[in-house]
């Protein structure tokens, strides 16, 4: 199953174990079964400390397998071949029951093992997808840690019946016992938050309670990331305040165009930003949602959704941006249910089916050429009279037969038979005609919005709703810089972001060296005679 250099890899990981692992897989005679024993005797024959046992005449799934330590048997499983994306899931599932301590906070760990109640987790995913492993590995560390809970990874791909009567049409998809908990990327915070309701008090209290910082950072995007750093190698009090820490890059699959970084991965990167400002002392409030904000007496207070407040004398809004609505009937009504906004993870649940992109620029000509090669047709929508695309992917895109382009379209419905998308609607800007187009799934991909809902009336904003800054990043409220996505600054790229995010903070600075600097109480002539 593994070649001789991934098999060596995996047993520099299985080093680390210092504690006995039992691997129990659940079997039959099928082909995926095969392949799943033929992986688990690869890892087994990576580590002394593994142990392979199988079992055909249980009732878990099958293929399935769980990791477990000895006598115990709440350990995470995996229903399917935890490969792609997935296997790095194995991997820490391997090396938390084998000993090697997580990298999380001491506190959220004895905040998981004090849950009360009993948690039976399924997280459905697709091998493909960047988002699903977040999930998987924030339930399965919880499954290592607490008796009560379960997790149970199922890959999509090997068990299309159960994806089928559950109408899964969005990966990861999260039940718990039984129901469904949750649809896209969640990171261990979040779920606690979802399951832990007193937490959620717990953090805005003793958030609350914080001193005033010198710079608060609100949102941890590349912007924010940037200028946390740049803030804190200044020495002084630097927090960050964020609803999900990595912002838009999470969802983001390939990064190629970051200097110095050849080819990376959204999740990747993102984590790779937290470590990054983990290194100084910057005190990171997660999952935290700004609602307002107001200066008084040269401090500026944010309000969280939570409840919480926080002082700071000056502020850096980074809050980014999210992916932008059409706004038709249907919509909402379908989200993750046949529509979508994440061609890379929820492609392959439509393999065979009929699709729609709609948006002509580069993220949908894009998207319409990746489902191209997965799914049975494609059809663009473009409200413009001509694509926006880069001339390359058009080109690519008119050369694919199971693609067709539809321009000066106006999408008018998102139609469905009350459980899932059946259908599209757009009007002829040309002739004023209706059509309806037979369909699966829609995929939207029209651009961004900036989330600046909560500043309105505070700072100056653009008619696009984009936070108006000079040069240095400095908003209409003087204390107040903004930085990234959310601002007038164009181009809308990781790079940029994080530079504006290193600017606003210099100019932050500056504005408190200037802003604390001692009055003049004499005239220059007068100290410089003094001086004499």
């Amino acid at each position: 199953m593994l070649d001789t250099a991934t098999k060596a890899q995996l047993k520099s990981y299985l080093d680390r174990a210092t504690q006995p692992i039992e691997i129990v897989a659940s079997l039959d005679d099928s082909k995926a079964s095969g392949e799943v024993l033929s992986l688990l005797k690869d890892v087994a024959e990576s580590s002394p400390l593994v142990k392979l046992t199988e079992s055909r005449d249980d009732n878990h799934r099958k293929p399935s397998f769980s990791v477990n330590r000895p006598s115990e048997n709440h350990g995470p499983r995996f229903a399917g071949l935890p490969m792609g994306h997935e296997f790095t899931s194995l991997i820490l599932a391997l090396l938390q029951i084998g000993g090697y301590p997580p990298k999380v906070e001491q506190e959220v760990l004895e905040q998981i093992r004090a849950l009360d109640g009993d948690f039976e987790f399924e997280i459905y995913v697709s091998l493909t997808c960047h988002n699903c492993p977040d999930v998987v590995q924030a339930l399965n560390l919880m499954a290592v840690q607490n008796p009560r809970i379960r997790a149970t990874m199922i890959e999509g791909g090997t068990f299309q019946d159960e994806v089928k009567e559950r109408q899964i049409m969005a990966v990861p998809t999260v039940f718990l016992n039984g129901t469904e908990f949750g649809q896209g990327r969640m990171s261990l915070e979040e779920i606690l938050a979802k399951i832990d309701t007193g937490g959620v008090e717990r953090e805005a209290r003793k958030i609350s309670e914080k001193a005033p910082f010198d710079v608060l950072v609100v949102g941890g995007g590349p912007a924010g990331a940037a200028a946390a750093v740049y803030a804190a190698r200044k020495g002084i009090r630097t927090g960050v305040a964020s609803e999900r820490f990595g912002g838009q890059v999470l969802d983001t699959l390939g990064i190629e165009n970051f200097i110095s970084i050849k080819e990376t991965e959204g999740p990747k990167f993102a984590h790779a930003l937290e470590e990054h400002v983990r290194d100084y002392d910057v005190d990171i409030m997660n999952l935290q949602r700004a609602k307002s904000l107001q200066s008084q007496d040269g401090m500026i207070e944010i309000e969280l959704e939570s409840g919480a407040r926080l002082k700071s004398r000056s502020v850096i809004i980074s809050t980014g941006a999210r992916w932008r609505n059409i706004n038709v009937p249907g919509e909402h009504e379908y989200k993750n249910k046949g529509v979508a906004y994440c061609p890379h993870c929820d492609g392959p649940l439509f393999k065979g089916k009929r699709v729609a992109v709609i948006g002509g620029g580069n993220s949908g000509v894009e998207a319409a050429i990746d489902l191209a090669g997965i799914v049975g047709h494609v059809t663009l929508i473009e409200f413009d009279k001509q694509l926006r695309a880069d001339a390359v992917l058009q080109r690519k895109l008119l050369s694919l037969k199971n693609v067709s382009v539809h321009m000066n379209a106006q999408t008018t419905e998102i139609t469905g038979d009350g459980q899932k998308v059946n259908g599209l609607v757009y009007k002829d800007r040309v002739s004023g005609e209706s059509h309806t187009v037979p369909l699966e799934g829609v995929f939207v991909q029209i651009g961004l919005v900036p989330n600046t809902d909560w500043l309105k009336g505070t700072v100056e904003l653009s008619k696009h709703g984009e936070i108006v800054v000079d040069a240095k990043g400095q908003t209409s409220l003087p204390g107040v810089f903004a930085a990234g996505d959310a601002t007038t600054v164009p181009y809308k790229q990781i790079i940029i972001a994080a530079g504006e995010g290193a600017k606003a903070a210099l100019s932050a600075f500056d504005h408190l060296i200037r802003t604390s600097a001692p009055e003049e109480d004499k005239p220059v002539a007068a100290v410089e005679a003094a001086a004499a």
